[in-house]
């Protein structure tokens, strides 16, 4: 099982708006470094879409194939807009940067501590902390002893018997509880676990350990139609 989730956001943006800025303006080049959106990338055959939303899709103009291969991940891309046809959208990417994306897992019971572990974290009220396109994305907040040592996370399903909409992260920092605070993104694919329910809005739960002892949050998410959900 893989279970790294160690995403290191400034870092990738500065490495990627270096090959794409040749622009000297310094307000040209901040726009750059910011991303402009936070997207589905979806393959589709030899090409890919970039879903914005439930609704609107991205098309890239000056990339082909996916830098991702056949996985569809959630990512954020800073792009222009060249043309816009309803809920279709021909973008110009300057840069694209794919967040960790995994399925949920199992609850374990006792095992959970030892499996998953139960390390403090914060996830931080942000715009790419959200619920949307089969897809819950977090920014999360905890400490780091050192940018390569590799930290877990985990969406564990099964952990209320009597709501199967609640869930519960777990982070394994693996002995790294010092160091300086830092942030990073993790993305949780939902979509097998909403498959059966109608379009429209659905609620569910989480819950973490945070510095502070246990939190929770209710998360809504809208649901597309069946034709517009990829699996």
């Amino acid at each position: 099982m893989n279970r790294k989730f160690i995403i290191t956001l400034m870092a990738g943006l500065a490495a990627l708006v270096s090959l794409s800025s040749c622009n000297d303006s310094k307000d040209d080049n901040l726009a750059l470094m910011q991303p402009t959106a936070l997207v589905t990338v979806r393959p589709q055959g030899d090409s890919f879409v970039m879903r914005l939303d439930e609704k609107v899709r991205l098309h890239p103009t000056n990339v082909t194939k996916s830098p991702y291969g056949d996985k569809e991940v959630r990512a954020l891309v800073n792009y222009k807009v060249e043309s816009v046809n309803g809920n279709d959208q021909d973008v110009y990417v300057h840069w694209l940067d794919s967040i960790r994306t995994k399925a949920p897992v199992a609850s374990l019971g006792e095992l959970n501590d030892d499996t998953y572990g139960n390390d403090p974290f914060e996830i931080v009220r942000d715009w790419v902390t959200i619920a949307e396109d089969g897809y819950l994305t977090l920014r999360t907040r905890t400490r780091w002893g050192g940018p390569c040592h590799p930290h877990y996370m985990n969406l564990l399903t099964g952990v209320n018997p009597s709501d199967p909409y609640e869930f519960e992260i777990r982070h394994d920092a693996d002995g790294d509880l010092g160091g300086v605070v830092g942030d990073a993104l993790i993305a949780f694919d939902l979509r097998k676990i909403f498959e059966a329910e109608p379009a429209g809005t659905v609620e569910f739960k989480i819950r973490w350990m945070s510095y502070s002892g246990e939190k929770s949050a209710v998360f809504k998410m809208v649901l597309p139609e069946s034709s517009e959900r990829s699996l």
